[in-house]
């Protein structure tokens, strides 16, 4: 039995990288891990391994490294739900402030991965805000209405 995949969209993004190294030097592990993210909107994001990952000169903090992006992504796709999710059962936010931490752990084979994603996010309303309850409630909705979410294995948890 064959499985029907119906594309909805397509999303780009291409990344460049270069390097004026020496080969012996790329070889020893020497080379810069600094490149670029372009989006499909045309937008280009400097990129880096992570300095925690790959320390100084060859790595740049001043860069989006691959783990916070990742991170940034399930935050953010994370609040575009929730204002869907809440604006469709009658609330109106008006700010949506979140401080994503991601933790990376090691799987069962050695290898580092970003395991468990805390979200915290702080919410202003217009008008009533949900209680607990509700709140509980739209951030479970949100999480199921999630793209991003529905995509990873990594845990998932609002503060």
């Amino acid at each position: 039995v064959r499985a029907i995949v119906r594309r909805m969209a397509e999303h780009v993004a291409t990344i460049e990288w270069e390097t004026s190294a020496s080969p012996e030097d790329v070889r020893k592990g020497r080379y810069p891990r600094t490149h670029r993210w372009t989006f499909d909107g045309g937008i280009t994001v400097e990129a880096s391994s992570s300095p925690s990952v790959v320390p100084a000169p060859w790595s740049s903090a001043t860069a989006v490294d691959p783990e916070e992006a990742f991170v940034a992504a399930i935050s953010s796709c994370h609040m575009l739900s929730f204002l869907y999710v809440a604006a469709k059962r009658g609330f109106a936010p008006t700010q949506y402030r979140d401080r994503a931490v991601g933790t990376m752990t090691k799987n069962e084979h050695g290898v580092a991965w970003v395991s468990r994603v805390v979200l915290s996010p702080a919410i202003s309303y217009a008008g009533t805000a949900p209680d607990a309850a509700q709140l509980a409630a739209l951030h479970t909705a949100a999480h199921h209405e999630c793209f991003i979410a529905n995509s990873v294995k990594t845990e998932i948890v609002v503060a």
